[in-house]
């Protein structure tokens, strides 16, 4: 069984704008996927139509096997993280880290294990009685990215969560999220223009160009 299949997926926009044409490709359970090209190519509307935020014309969409194409966010059981970090700025750390959990009714304990153990594994475990503004843009980016891991989702996907920091942060948590995935053993589709971090983040490389995919 496949982590993740797209079967023809297109995203026809009003007015006839085809931002995604006729992508297939599959994940197996665990696997990375780089997804990679020019700005417009269509990379965001991808993990946008594969976490539910936008509708599909036409095509299928499968998660281990079950067809999500129709259904909501919130029944696909899969983690966006994006460019920009999108912080509750009213809650602390531990607050943005354990929302999710709180909304679907888990268990205070749970809460907690899942909350420490991802800021331990991100090494953000002395931030947690901090707000969001206290924080700089890695630590930022760490709470997102700890914002994912708490839900142990099916799938990871991963917008460019690295563009707007330094080339220092981002190798260093280019490694943080390698060393993560593999130990979850999540598989995780992440979008970038950068060939380098592909190379690094990617078992696979899909190379998308006006909207469908190269090769």
């Amino acid at each position: 069984m496949t982590a993740l299949q797209l079967d023809h997926v297109t995203k026809i926009y009003p007015g006839g704008v085809r931002a995604v044409e006729e992508v297939s490709f599959d994940l197996a359970p665990g696997q990375r996927a780089a997804l990679v090209g020019p700005s417009g190519a269509g990379k965001t509307t991808i993990l946008r139509l594969i976490a539910g935020l936008e509708t599909v014309s036409r095509g299928q969409i499968l998660l281990a096997g079950r067809d999500v194409t129709r259904l909501s966010p919130r029944r696909r059981n899969v983690a966006m993280v994006f460019q920009q970090t999108l912080l509750y700025p009213h809650l602390r750390v531990y607050g943005n880290l354990a929302f999710a959990l709180k909304m679907r009714g888990a268990a205070r304990s749970e809460i907690d294990h899942r909350v420490r153990e991802a800021a331990e594994w991100l090494g953000i475990g002395d931030l947690l009685h901090r707000r969001p503004w206290e924080l700089s843009g890695g630590q930022q980016q760490r709470v997102a990215l700890g914002r994912a891991l708490v839900r142990r989702p099916q799938l990871f996907l991963l917008d460019e969560p690295l563009a707007h920091l330094d080339p220092e942060l981002r190798g260093q948590l280019r490694e943080e999220i390698l060393r993560v995935q593999q130990r979850l053993g999540t598989a995780m589709l992440y979008v970038t223009h950068d060939p380098m971090e592909a190379q690094v983040l990617g078992q696979r490389i899909l190379t998308l160009r006006n909207g469908g995919l190269m090769g």
